[in-house]
């Protein structure tokens, strides 16, 4: 939100606010256009247009209207185009080497009549090409408008309302959610990306795969002494040609890549400049709420989850007695998990500063989902009818994108260990994929088998994931502090040399660190504690999911944990504000430093929270501008303890320190 371009961006259309419409106008009249709205990626564009909107950069109901006329107004320009070419239109380019363009929209006419010119509006195949379908069918101009008008109103509403969502809520989630909703919509893009990928890339060999076999036949006869060996794949009276084509196809560009990758990894003679670039914004991204989940994905690619389920699938093919699938399934998983070892021992590539022993590349977790779940695929995939066959492939990559996502949040492989781990096991599955259906053509009912593998992968999940997820989070924990302070200079001057607030690019959540501590901190907890204060032990998934309900007192609502560089809170202590919806809040962070004498140090922030309810959908704590209460509250309950409190010379925010294992009379400065 607070990038360069959104700044520069935000800053243009706060000054040109007229012409921010028009862009918007564009935005929407280009997606509607025939042929031009196939390349418009108004979804994003729109969201970010409805997340300004939430922002109060521009004007809601004028960027409604503007959304709404361009659209209408393309949906009228390609109206008349269809009813000036008629269906003369078939044979001008590009329609007439993509007819299918026009064929999937004059079918979605044919069954729903004057209803395909909402329905073609949220689909974004047809949707620039229904408008001119109408027009060469010869559709009034008194029945096309208004249904048309209706879908550009809903349309432009839908599109930019997650967006102004966003937007109006993001001031609120941000200051105590960022991260987590950061990441987790990183995830989402990830999964999504992959599952088009996969979509896309299945549809277009669907479409292609005759005439990439025709064109391999001639290939063949044209070269009859190389062709002879391509022949045994391609015969045209086997069924399986097609498929066999298209794995090998696969197989071929994804070894070039695979090498290519490999190859740029040994020249550079370590991880590239992306790699050392992703990891470090992974790192920023850490805190309590995502490490569970992630360490619970993660856990996804262990051997105690994939194990069960490929044991299911081979008792279930030993009993069905196929004995060739059972033993390409066997040299599927056995020989990868070999030559993935092989490679990882024989590459001495280096590992994050953050991966323990035993993380290298390629990831041998992600290599085995995508082998198990990839192969799987391959072996019921024919079996299930028409475009249906996707799915299984669907899935292997969206949990392997979950399993690399998971490992590469948490810091244990450089992305390009994820990405040579997928590589690699794509390229071995569609290697022992090609054997299979080269030398299987007997088909079976897979179903009960399909039904047995995921549903024994999701039991050893559920079970696994919680049990592995804490072990897994101990081995990625924040790396100790490496500067080390003299207790005494520390006390006397040094401590003017930590934070003296929270490293955030945005300045609303740079929260002045004015607490340093000294000492154990369960006689700073119990005198707290004595005073009034409650401390909120870490809050988890079932806290945060509760805070949507409206039903529960103020202060049985959770605050959120934060985090400062990486690390989560050690000590969150809350005590009651002058009304139910304020409260105060004390914050303690292990510090980025260490005391010569073996004192455990701690930084932390004093906060004064109001309770927030953004759309009326959940409550939460936000922090409030400093106006010193919450510091006052902690430092009349410390009063027994050797303080002392001095300007921090950054920025000049009153800082008290104090040390914790010692109670008595105030310390001279």
């Amino acid at each position: 939100m607070d990038s360069a371009w959104l700044e520069s961006a935000t800053a243009w259309i706060a000054a040109h606010p007229i012409a921010a419409g028009v862009v918007i106008f564009l935005i929407a009249f280009c997606d509607a256009l025939i042929i031009l709205g196939i390349a418009v990626p108004a979804l994003p564009l729109l969201f970010a247009v409805g997340t300004l909107v939430g922002l109060g950069h521009i004007n809601g109901p004028y960027a409604l209207v503007c959304a709404t006329l361009g659209a209408f107004a393309g949906d009228a320009l390609s109206y008349w185009v269809g009813y000036r070419w008629g269906p003369q239109l078939r044979q001008r380019w590009p329609f007439s080497k993509y007819p299918q363009w026009i064929d999937r929209g004059e079918n979605l006419f044919h069954r729903h009549g004057s209803k395909s010119i909402v329905i073609a509006r949220f689909v974004g195949a047809v949707r620039p090409f229904v408008p001119a379908i109408a027009g060469m069918l010869r559709m009034p101009m008194r029945r096309y408008a208004l249904p048309s008008l209706f879908a550009c109103v809903t349309w432009s509403a839908l599109f930019l309302a997650p967006g102004w969502v966003l937007g109006a809520s993001y001031d609120a989630v941000a200051a105590v959610a960022d991260r987590l909703a950061v990441v987790l919509g990183a995830l989402l893009i990830a999964v999504a990306a992959v599952w088009a990928g996969v979509l896309y890339t299945w549809r277009w060999f669907a479409n292609h795969a005759d005439q990439m076999l025709a064109r391999a036949l001639r290939w063949t006869r044209a070269h009859p002494r190389l062709g002879r060996y391509a022949a045994a794949l391609i015969d045209p009276n086997r069924p399986e040609s097609a498929s066999l084509v298209m794995l090998a196809v696969c197989l071929l560009a994804i070894s070039w890549i695979w090498f290519t990758l490999l190859a740029t990894l040994l020249a550079s003679g370590g991880p590239l400049q992306i790699d050392h670039t992703v990891h470090e914004f992974m790192w920023t991204l850490r805190n309590p709420l995502a490490d569970r989940l992630m360490a619970a994905l993660a856990c996804l690619g262990d051997p105690m989850v994939l194990a069960p389920a490929s044991i299911a699938v081979l008792a279930y093919l030993a009993w069905r007695r196929r004995w060739m699938a059972a033993a390409h399934w066997v040299a599927a998983i056995v020989f990868g998990l070999a030559l993935t070892s092989l490679l990882e021992w024989a590459i001495d590539m280096p590992r994050p500063p953050t991966a323990p022993a035993g993380f290298g590349f390629p990831s041998v977790a992600v290599t085995m989902t995508t082998i198990v779940f990839g192969f799987f695929a391959v072996l019921i995939a024919r079996e299930l009818p028409g475009r249906q066959r996707v799915w299984p492939y669907l899935l292997a990559g969206v949990v392997t994108t979950l399993v690399g996502f998971a490992r590469l949040y948490l810091g244990a492989h450089w992305p390009s260990d994820l990405i040579g781990g997928t590589l690699f096991g794509i390229f071995w599955l569609l290697a022992l994929g090609i054997a299979y259906r080269r030398h299987v053509a007997r088909s079976f009912w897979m179903r009960p088998l399909a039904w047995l593998f995921y549903t024994v992968f999701a039991i050893a999940a559920l079970w696994h994931a919680p049990r592995a997820a804490d072990p897994l989070l101990a081995k990625f924990a924040s790396a100790t502090p490496t500067a080390t302070l003299d207790a005494q200079r520390w006390w006397r001057g040094d401590w003017a040399t930590l934070p003296a607030q929270r490293n955030e690019r945005d300045a609303r959540r740079r929260w002045p660190l004015d607490l340093q501590v000294a000492g154990p901190l369960p006689p700073l907890r119990a005198t707290l504690e004595a005073a009034g204060w409650r401390v909120q032990p870490q809050a988890g998934w079932l806290a945060t999911i509760a805070l949507l309900d409206d039903d529960t007192p103020p202060r049985d609502q959770v605050v959120l944990p934060a985090t400062l560089d990486a690390q989560a809170e050690s000590l969150l202590m809350l005590r009651d504000g002058p009304t139910p919806d304020v409260q105060y809040a004390l914050r303690l962070w292990p510090a980025p430093a260490v005391l010569s004498d073996g004192t455990p140090l701690w930084i932390g922030t004093t906060q004064t929270l109001k309770l927030n309810k953004p759309f009326g959908a959940a409550a939460l704590w936000l922090p409030q501008p400093d106006d010193g209460a919450a510091h006052a509250q902690v430092r009349r309950a410390l009063v027994g303890f050797v303080t002392v409190q001095q300007a921090h010379p950054k920025n000049g925010v009153e800082v008290l320190r104090l040390r914790s294992q010692y109670s008595g009379p105030q310390a001279e400065q």
